[in-house]
């Protein structure tokens, strides 16, 4: 079996099980936070207008700083590579979607770069744990393959690794 054979079946599993119908709405709902990086960028805004301290109030805002960039990063890997998002034969997408275009996922990229960015302002678990069911739901959403979720999971850590 090729990886793209692979990477299909992988999503055909995400799309066609556990979908309870408010399950499936809640996924949505919750992923739609995360367009654009608003989720992020909102949190990073919030942390630095509510933090004590001029120290905390700079790392709030290197890590904003740093969700924007894996945006950026990821904008500009999507349309250079310009991977159509899947189609699956009586499988519609559950959500809609900014572009027709998947790779990477950018829910992925800037989730996990906000992980990593704010771990030391809020708890790691909780951000990770949010990057991840981001992650996850865009393949049971239908939206994404799990190679797009995977590339962007590594882009973003890449993107806030190499952030000052």
């Amino acid at each position: 079996m090729s990886l793209v054979d692979l990477d299909r079946e992988a999503l055909v599993f995400a799309r066609t099980r556990a979908h309870d119908p408010r399950l499936e709405r809640l996924a949505a709902a919750f992923s739609r936070t995360g367009e654009h990086a608003l989720c992020w960028l909102g949190l990073g805004l919030a942390g630095a207008a509510f933090s004590r301290g001029e120290h905390r109030r700079r790392a709030w805002l290197r890590g904003l700083r740093t969700v924007a960039a894996s945006y950026g990063a990821n904008q500009a890997i999507k349309f250079a590579v310009r991977r159509r998002r899947p189609e699956l034969d009586g499988l519609p997408p559950l959500t809609p979607v900014v572009t027709p275009l998947s790779f990477p996922s950018a829910h992925a990229t800037t989730s996990f770069a906000a992980a990593r960015a704010y771990a030391g302002l809020a708890p790691a678990w909780a951000l990770y744990s949010a990057a991840g069911a981001f992650a996850v739901s865009r393949p049971y959403l239908g939206v994404h393959y799990p190679s797009d979720v995977l590339a962007g999971a590594l882009l973003g850590t890449a993107v806030a690794r190499v952030s000052p």
